[in-house]
């Protein structure tokens, strides 16, 4: 998206958060795509015959971000980052409709270099991989955050450090750091279930 795209939606963004409703009607088009892009990094590797396309993704999300109050969008990204996590939180509470109605059965392996990936269709790695990064949050806000941004948004390095207010290399930095405590306290949630 051009530069000044990005400040036009920015700026409808706020007015929208300022309750202009036109503004709302401007700024669907300009970020449907990217909610969509967005979606579709989530649900790319999901199993034939899921049960959320990413169609209905976007649109149940878009709906719960249009009940959105007392936000202060910053910019397209932080908007982005919003959108993002109500995706994962709509994903997740699937993923704990299926496990709750399969019940049971071993913690699941996550494998965070291959299988970091919250659209894999498999419910339980879904749960550990969000209870995981529940727990590095209680840690580390802030690696938590660069995963949230970086994993589920798809942000690039330089919209995950303007959002954090941080430098690029410490993006880096945490984001390495953070998949590497992510898939620890994996493997040892594993471990204990076997």
């Amino acid at each position: 998206m051009a530069e000044g795209n990005c400040s036009e939606t920015t700026q409808l963004l706020r007015a929208w958060a300022g309750g202009d409703e036109n503004a709302l009607e401007q700024l669907t088009p300009r970020v449907y795509d990217e909610l969509r892009r967005i979606a579709g990094h989530f649900m790319q590797n999901e199993r034939p015959g899921r049960t959320m396309q990413t169609t209905a993704l976007v649109h149940e999300a878009y709906l719960k971000l249009i009940d959105v109050t007392n936000v202060d969008w910053q910019h397209r990204a932080h908007f982005f980052a919003i959108a993002a996590q109500v995706m994962r939180h709509i994903l997740l509470d699937s993923a704990r409709r299926r496990v709750a109605a399969k019940r049971g059965g071993p913690a699941p392996h996550v494998d965070l270099d291959e299988a970091l990936d919250v659209a894999s269709g498999k419910a339980r790695e879904v749960i550990a991989l969000d209870d995981a990064l529940n727990a590095l949050e209680k840690v580390d806000p802030r690696k938590a955050k660069v995963i949230e941004l970086r994993f589920f948004a798809g942000l690039s390095v330089e919209e995950t450090a303007e959002i954090l207010k941080v430098s690029a290399d410490t993006v880096m930095r945490d984001w390495k750091l953070a998949r590497a405590w992510l898939s620890a306290e994996l493997d040892d949630s594993r471990s204990k279930t076997h």
